[in-house]
């Protein structure tokens, strides 16, 4: 009981028992740790919001921070590139699945062909894989990116994409330009906050003046970014958890880069001491006096000090020798807070075994799976419009499109393969998989980031000209020796013989 509880009860003892009954009852009801306000957590007062509530006041700032890790940062750095290789890599290259082999190798020449810079970007500077290399890299520092469709004249198919970075979005807009709808962020939205449509920021020729922003329908217009909240409207970046500590890792290795390098300058100060007696102009300190202001250490410098003063050297023990341990576990930290592990960040493999490193694979693959999954959907999307936008143009002749869309617009994405860690045991496990029936050829071949025809067409091939120019591509390939080959042809011969014999 405290000092005013005791006063309390001195002059009301069943006030001060009704006080003491509600404190019991609210500490009871507190059944979470997490949920008291006791000392550890006096100083942490939080409250409920929306997603948007939530995140509108810190998004830019945020946002602002990642992009200067990501200019300074190795770190950052080594993150989004770690999403960026795994997630598209080399890149994705469709597979038609019309049910008809001959359409299906036009659609995916027609594909290839659009997917250069000069066809899919509207501005004609990347392809379509650099462009979803920096949709992906966008995402994880920005928190999203715009994919707006356009439809010109000129090019393979009148049909194009343009890249917007969510700055661009017009926050400032509060009148949506359909009745009844609402616009929060530069979106508009309907009453089921589906978005209808995007505001976008004009600018004059050279950047500055800001005119009337342009309004895009939504169904030009892929918002590419990870919705974590049913309430969430807007993007956040992926990389918020973690930017202050890679921001702290950054601040601690400059700091240790900077002692170290004091600590390798060789550096001599020259100190005049006062005289220790006598009267008159022998005590006067001769000379102008030096300012110290603003001075640096330089290697090999001599610096003449001034009489009486001396040098006071700070040296703080221990950060340059625990430099490598805290690294170390800020990394770990900070992939594990985007769900990848240390090996994938810091691509260090030191403590790494073989088995360790093929679970740290699966795992992150399980991360990059997801993020492929999203990526997925907006290729789908693209894919459809480019398929619809060839055969308005005439570049792809299907009979009967319109009646049966969906059976045309089917297909597949497949993937260049990472490399093995160890080949030998990949392709053990793949041919053990095939003969048990685990897997299928055609997913095998898929998982090689090949079409299964394709392999198979190239295998004949190569089977057809090592016959015709007498070389035994079947026992390099298939491991079949020629010699068993021909005892069983020999063999084969013979029963036919004695066949034929006793036939007779």
């Amino acid at each position: 009981m405290g000092f005013l509880d005791s006063i309390i009860a001195a002059l009301s003892p069943q006030a001060a028992y009704k006080r003491e009954a509600f404190r019991q009852a609210y500490d009871w009801l507190r059944n979470y740790d997490a949920g008291n306000f006791d000392r550890p957590n006096q100083n942490w007062r939080v409250s409920n919001q929306s997603a948007d509530v939530t995140d509108r006041y810190s998004r830019d700032d945020v946002k602002a921070r990642a992009r200067d890790l990501e200019r300074n940062s190795d770190i950052m750095n080594s993150v989004s590139g770690a999403f960026k290789r795994n997630v598209v890599g080399g890149g994705f290259r469709v597979q038609a699945k019309t049910e008809e082999t001959d359409l299906n190798k036009e659609i995916e020449k027609a594909w290839k062909r659009w997917c250069k810079k000069q066809n899919c970007d509207i501005t004609g500077r990347q392809s379509l894989n650099q462009i979803i290399r920096m949709a992906v890299e966008r995402k994880k520092i920005d928190g999203g990116i715009l994919f707006v469709k356009r439809y010109t004249k000129d090019g393979f198919v009148p049909f194009k994409l343009q890249m917007i970075e969510t700055d661009e979005l017009d926050g400032g807009c509060v009148w949506p330009k359909n009745k009844g709808n609402k616009v929060v962020g530069g979106i508009e939205y309907n009453s089921y906050n589906c978005p209808v449509g995007y505001f976008i920021k004009q600018y004059d020729i050279e950047g500055y003046g800001q005119r009337e922003p342009v309004w895009i329908d939504a169904e030009d217009v892929i918002f590419y970014f990870t919705i974590r909240r049913p309430t969430q409207l807007r993007e956040m970046s992926d990389m918020a958890q973690t930017i202050p500590r890679i921001r702290d890792i950054t601040e601690f290795m400059t700091a240790v880069s900077v002692k170290q390098r004091i600590e390798a300058c060789l550096a001599v100060f020259i100190e005049k001491g006062l005289p220790t007696s006598g009267v008159g102009r022998g005590n006067a300190v001769r000379g102008e006096m030096q300012t110290y202001e603003g001075k640096l250490l330089s290697p090999g410098m001599i610096k003449e000090l001034n009489q009486g003063d001396k040098v006071q050297v700070v040296n703080p023990a221990g950060q340059g020798a625990d430099a490598t341990s805290f690294t170390k576990l800020q990394q770990r930290l900070v992939g594990a807070g985007q769900g990848i592990s240390y090996e994938a960040t810091s691509r260090d493999m030191s403590e790494a075994t073989y088995s360790s490193a093929r679970q740290g694979m699966i795992e992150d693959d399980l991360t990059y799976g997801e993020e492929k999954e999203l990526l997925l959907e907006v290729m789908d999307e693209i894919y459809e419009t480019f398929i619809i936008s060839a055969v308005l143009c005439g570049a792809l002749s299907i009979p009967r499109f319109w009646e049966e869309k969906e059976r045309y617009l089917a297909h597949e994405w497949t993937q260049e393969p990472k490399p093995w860690i160890d080949p030998q045991k990949e392709s053990n496990a793949d041919s053990t998989a095939l003969k048990t029936g685990q897997k299928t050829f055609k997913q095998i071949a898929a998982e090689n980031g090949r079409d299964w025809r394709d392999q198979i067409d190239d295998m004949a091939e190569v089977l057809e000209y090592g016959r015709e120019k007498g070389i035994d591509m079947e026992s390099i390939i298939f491991g079949i020796k020629e010699a068993e080959g021909h005892e069983e042809r020999e063999e084969t011969d013979d029963d036919k013989g004695s066949a034929g014999k006793e036939k007779g």
